[in-house]
C-alpha cells in the first residue's frame, strides 16, 4: 500500500496520485508494508533508491527490500453531520483502498480546513439507495451523529513484529513524542506521529491532538520486575550463598 496522497489536483470527483517522482528525494520516508515485521500493517521506511522501482528500509527492523507503488484515488466526499439538534455539511477525503460500514467511527477531514469532525456513521447513500457498506469510490453522501470520542490507531514494534492496538480517547487528548502510553495493559512509548495532512512528527516532545492522527507509531516499554538482574532472588541456585 502507497499512502503518499497529493490533494491538490482535483479531476472530476477524486484526486491522482502522480506516477513518477514520488519519492525521488533519497531522503524521504514513506509508510508501506514490511514483508519481514510487518507484512499487513504499513509502517515507515527510509528510501534507499528512488524512482518507478524504490528500494527501501524499514525503520523498525532495518530489513531492505523493494516498495510496491499502487495508485490511489482520492475521493472528497458529502458528509451530513447531525450534532445535538442541528445538522450541517461536510466533506471529508477518502482514499480507494478504504470501505466503510455503518457504526464505523471516522473522522470527517476535507483535507483543506483545520476543522475535524469524529463521527459515528448512520447511514451510507450509494447514489439513491441506503446500503450497509460501500467502497469510497461507490459512496455518494455519508450521513453521521457527532462524538467527542475518537480511536487513535498505533502501531507497536515488538521485537521484529508490528502489531495494529488502538486507542480511545477524547479528540482532544494529546499523544506526546518520547512519552508512555498504556494500551490494552501495554505499555509503549510513542516514537513518530503520522498527523492526517500526510505529515510525520518525530521530534521529542511534540504533541499531537488525537484528533489530527492518523497513525501512532510507538516500541513496547519492557520493565524489569523483581528478581531482575544479579541480586539475592536471582543467585539462589547458582552456587552462591549470601
Amino acid at each position: 500500500m502507497y499512502w503518499i496522497i497529493q490533494k491538490d489536483a482535483i479531476t472530476d470527483n477524486y484526486l491522482h496520485t502522480p506516477d513518477n517522482d514520488l519519492i525521488e528525494n533519497m531522503k524521504d520516508e514513506i509508510e508501506v508494508v514490511c514483508p519481514s515485521c510487518s507484512p499487513k500493517i504499513p509502517v515507515m521506511h527510509d528510501v534507499l533508491k528512488g524512482g518507478q522501482n524504490p528500494v527501501v528500509q524499514c525503520q523498525e527492523c532495518e530489513n531492505v527490500h523493494p516498495a510496491e507503488i499502487e495508485k490511489v484515488k482520492t475521493f472528497k466526499i458529502k458528509v451530513i453531520i447531525s450534532k445535538g439538534e442541528e445538522s450541517f455539511t461536510q466533506t471529508t477525503l477518502m482514499t480507494s483502498e478504504e470501505d466503510l460500514m455503518v457504526e464505523d467511527e471516522i473522522i470527517v477531514d476535507d483535507g483543506e480546513s483545520d476543522e475535524v469532525y469524529p463521527i459515528l456513521v448512520t447511514a451510507i447513500e450509494v447514489g439513491e439507495k441506503r446500503v450497509k457498506g460501500a467502497s469510497a469510490s461507490e459512496i455518494t453522501t455519508i450521513w453521521g451523529r457527532a462524538i467527542d470520542e475518537v480511536v487513535v490507531k498505533i502501531a507497536v514494534h515488538r521485537g521484529r513484529k508490528t502489531e495494529p492496538l488502538h486507542k480511545r480517547v477524547p479528540g482532544g487528548y494529546e499523544f506526546i513524542i518520547g512519552q508512555e502510553e498504556t494500551v490494552d495493559k501495554t505499555k509503549v512509548r510513542i516514537k513518530k506521529i503520522k498527523i492526517r495532512d500526510g505529515s510525520l512528527e518525530s521530534k521529542t516532545g511534540i504533541a499531537v491532538p488525537a484528533k489530527f492522527i492518523k497513525r501512532i507509531f510507538a516500541e513496547e516499554v519492557f520493565r524489569k520486575s523483581w528478581g531482575d538482574g544479579k541480586t539475592q532472588w536471582s543467585m539462589k541456585g547458582k552456587g552462591r550463598s549470601w
